[in-house]
């Protein structure tokens, strides 16, 4: 799909279609929409006034061969209040015209910016919006529908500052990592076992210019992975350990090293703590946290901040095979610290124990990880906002910031002592649930941070937005890519 500034004004613009956004109670049409309302003779105005268009949040109104136009239809997204609405808006409704437009047999439209809404931001999350919102879970249908492709839009009305193209060439970097991203996720786990995942990381690094070197079992093994190692063996398939790096050109001494750890368990019976056969067919996306970094790594590869980045990524499968590790074995991490295992479906807690452990062995300064963790996180927060966990809590808030900015909803998280004394084990070090009822998300988590130490560290756990059951008007269904963004935007700013 082609996207590119178009200068026209928008009467002029020959396109199946003309796209552009109004808000809730938005009786006075003036401005743009009194433009277009000018060119229609007042036809607008009557669709307002009438209440067929409310401009309540992504309501969608249709108007055919629009008086005064070049474009064959006019489509109206409604923008909701005008007091809540913020420029990453423009992700989801832009998401919104393309598949709502794709379903009726438009191969081109022109996307008209309002005034307020015309400069690098607006114009960069639209892109991120389109680009988005053009990926489908259909990989493996043997008939595609053709007739539903967008083959171009063009971005009409935008202005400011002369650096546009700059800002949809970095919007559409973004969007397109986090599509690599949901594909990676989207993949069965038989098409995507460890070493399968590896080989299309190792691909991805050579293509962008990333350092990559890949753990095999005998350097998991000599490097005493004991968490990962413990997960691993009860699967015929070996485990990897990914690890992807990016170095800047002009380095400053100073510069701090970004340590990125993805959790990617291609996929999680629970072991012999087994999961219900119902939906375990999802437990492909148990990877979700390495295919995140895989894909921030990528867009980081294009966008070229100015410190280090180090990605750390161990894959493996979590079986119930007869050399599987059982409920009340001891585990040795890299680190050294014992884990009792109470629940081997709290594995990924244990991968990613010697994830970060490794990833501040080769110089990370700071620390992200990312992980389909746990299903608490889903009683607390449902869908809807990441569950975002860090210590010491400035470096939590700057990347909410950038959390914010991308319009990523992300949630602070507890993470008090209490939660740490929950992890004790009376024979090992420390046990991989928690001893009481509730709290499992800030028990996983403190989990991860004995590993992290004193390192600045945040935690995401992405099990409850990482795979959305039902499309939604800017979103197919199936996986969603979050967090990319936000970590894109940290690295870009630390």
């Amino acid at each position: 799909m082609q996207i590119q500034l178009e200068n026209q004004q928008f009467a002029s613009i020959h396109a199946d279609a003309l796209v552009t956004y109004i808000f809730d109670q938005d009786k006075k049409v003036d401005g743009l929409m009194g433009d277009i309302d000018s060119a229609m003779d007042g036809r607008l105005a009557a669709l307002v006034a009438s209440g067929e268009i409310t401009g309540k949040a992504l309501q969608t109104v249709l108007v055919h061969f629009p008086e005064g136009m070049d474009a064959k239809r006019l489509l109206i997204i409604g923008a909701g209040k005008v007091d809540k609405f913020a420029t990453g808006d423009l992700r989801k409704i832009a998401g919104t015209a393309l598949r709502y437009l794709k379903t009726r047999g438009v191969k081109k439209f022109v996307f008209l910016a309002r005034e307020g809404e015309r400069g690098t931001a607006a114009i960069q999350a639209v892109v991120e919006g389109l680009t988005v919102a053009d990926f489908e879970s259909n990989k493996y249908h043997t008939e595609k529908k053709k007739d539903q492709e967008i083959q171009s839009v063009l971005l009409a009305g935008f202005d400011g500052p002369q650096n546009l193209q700059e800002a949809i060439d970095h919007g559409r970097v973004v969007a397109e990592s986090q599509n690599f991203a949901r594909d990676l996720i989207n993949e069965p786990s038989n098409r995507l076992t460890p070493r399968l995942l590896a080989a299309k990381a190792e691909a991805m690094a050579k293509e962008v210019g990333l350092g990559v070197e890949i753990l095999d079992e005998r350097k998991i093994s000599e490097l005493k992975m004991g968490a990962l190692i413990g997960v691993a063996q009860g699967s015929v398939e070996p485990p990897r350990v990914i690890v992807l790096r990016y170095t800047p050109a002009n380095l400053r001494p100073d510069a701090p090293v970004l340590g990125l750890v993805g959790k990617a368990v291609t996929f999680d019976t629970g072991g012999i703590s087994i999961k219900p056969a119902d939906r375990m067919e999802l437990m492909k996306y148990d990877m979700g946290g390495g295919a995140t970094m895989l894909g921030a790594m990528r867009a980081i590869a294009y966008l070229k901040p100015a410190i280090s980045v180090i990605a750390v990524i161990p894959a493996t499968e979590n079986m119930p095979g007869g050399r599987a590790q059982k409920p009340g074995d001891v585990q040795v991490a890299m680190s050294g610290k014992t884990i009792e295992v109470i629940n081997t479906d709290a594995e990924g807690r244990m991968v990613l124990a010697d994830g970060v452990f490794y990833a501040r062995k080769l110089g990370a300064t700071h620390l992200i990880d990312a992980a389909t963790l746990t299903g608490a996180i889903g009683v607390a927060l449902a869908n809807v906002h990441v569950g975002a966990f860090g210590t010491p809590r400035d470096y939590l808030d700057q990347f909410l910031d950038s959390a914010k900015a991308t319009g990523e909803k992300m949630w602070p998280m507890p993470i008090d002592d209490e939660y740490r004394e929950m992890i004790k084990s009376d024979i090992a070090d420390i046990r991989n649930t928690g001893s009481g009822k509730g709290g499992g998300a800030s028990t996983g988590a403190w989990f991860i941070k004995e590993f992290a130490e004193d390192t600045p560290w945040i935690h995401l756990d992405i099990a409850s937005t990482c795979w959305v059951e039902e499309g939604r008007p800017w979103l197919a269904k199936g996986p969603t890519g979050v967090a990319i963004r936000s970590i894109v935007d940290f690295a870009m700013k630390l």
